[in-house]
């Protein structure tokens, strides 16, 4: 049994939409077939994987040292004890060698991309769902297949207006979100402000909003910001600051004593632990967004898990960044207090199995070996196009 080939695609995922921060005019995403010798049902068994939104491509890193390093590596070095399939934190520690700690930036996506691949061989390899198989090795046992999800759209986008606003919204409560996200700080305060009270025309309940600064702001206008929202009582108030500005996160709770959220920006375990740490997250109601496609996948993901319980966190308290059918596997499987989702955007990677409905802001995850992919067709057909 062994890994025989990486392979790695640099494709378009671009929109005319943008945050406070960016426009995705130009984004790309990474594409990763992992092929192996392992045969099932007739078909080889190759894991898929692919990196978040906001993120570009890295099939440089990829090819120049990550890659290479697996498939150089003896064959019986990344399998489990029993030797019957492949052991994810041993193809991890292969893409690590002779890389510092630290930096964590780009090198965090390219790591994490090819790690959702191996993940999916794994439970393919074993004839289970990814959720089924985390449940048993890190988990009670027994997956959750009812995920919480909420629609992330409110992008700022040419030609938009409060109406074509209002129906974005009402769109998605129409297909069964209970929780819906805009974007705030790409406008004035009082141009967001308009906007929100707009959709809450459409939702009539601000706990069924929440909303996203994308780190725009510096202290001054997050505090200005937290004391016009606080009139809501939002689901949540999003990634004021700069994801790695501690100080302005546990200064901001002294203005907002409502839901915050942040950490899709935050790359390993060590950035996650600073900030549980000095950013002034509350337990009892703060949400942390770290998204494992980003910071170097599943098994620093463990890492994250492991570091909150010894600080008190409930895995509950994660809902991570991404919109991918990884973090739903991983909610399921180890209790995360559900998933993010774009209904409309990043397609064909985002959304999920054909078939599954939202139903009163959860969805039920199918029984489908892997991560689930092949459920997708318009997905598994750009994926197969890579591999096969």
């Amino acid at each position: 049994m062994k890994i025989v080939e990486i392979r790695e695609k640099t494709v378009p995922i671009s929109s005319p939409i943008r945050n406070a921060y960016i426009d995705f005019s130009k984004m790309t995403l990474s594409l990763v077939a992992v092929v192996t010798d392992v045969v099932r049902d007739g078909r080889r068994v190759i894991g898929y994987g692919f990196n978040s939104n906001g993120r570009y491509g890295q099939g440089t890193l990829m090819r120049e040292r990550f890659i290479p390093r697996v498939l150089e590596a003896d064959p019986a070095s990344l399998l489990d004890d029993s030797g019957d399939n492949l052991d994810p934190h041993r193809v991890w520690d292969a893409m690590y060698i002779n890389e510092k700690p630290g930096g964590h930036g780009e090198r965090s996506v390219a790591i994490g991309t090819i790690d959702m691949a191996v993940w999916d061989a794994v439970a393919k390899i074993a004839g289970k769902p990814l959720f089924q198989l985390l449940a048993e090795r890190y988990g009670n046992g027994r997956p959750d297949r009812r995920v919480f999800v909420y629609a992330a759209g409110g992008y700022y986008y040419p030609g938009q207006d409060l109406g074509k606003l209002k129906d974005e919204m009402r769109g998605y409560v129409d297909r069964g979100y209970t929780v819906v996200k805009k974007k705030i700080g790409g406008a004035s305060l009082d141009e967001d402000l308009r906007r929100i009270d707009a959709i809450l025309g459409v939702l009539g309940d601000g706990k069924k909003l929440a909303v996203d600064a994308n780190g725009r702001f510096d202290l001054d206008t997050a505090i200005r910001y937290a004391k016009a929202l606080s009139q809501y009582d939002l689901f949540w108030y999003e990634e004021a600051g700069d994801p790695l500005d501690f100080e302005l996160q546990a200064t901001l709770r002294n203005y907002y004593d409502k839901p915050m959220a942040t950490g899709e920006n935050l790359f390993s375990m060590q950035d996650a632990r600073n900030l549980i740490r000095y950013g002034g997250m509350r337990p009892d109601r703060d949400w942390l967004q770290f998204d494992c496609a980003l910071s170097y996948g599943l098994v620093e993901y463990l890492r994250t898990l492991d570091m909150l319980r010894q600080h008190g966190w409930s895995a509950s308290r994660c809902i991570p960044h991404g919109g991918h059918q990884m973090s739903l596997n991983i909610a399921a499987g180890l209790g995360l207090g559900g998933n993010e989702s774009y209904p409309d955007l990043f397609q064909p990677y985002g959304g999920f199995p054909d078939g599954v409905r939202v139903d009163n802001g959860y969805v039920t995850l199918p029984e489908l070996p892997g991560i689930g992919f092949e459920g997708k067709a318009d997905l598994i057909a750009e994926m197969r196009k890579l591999a096969e």
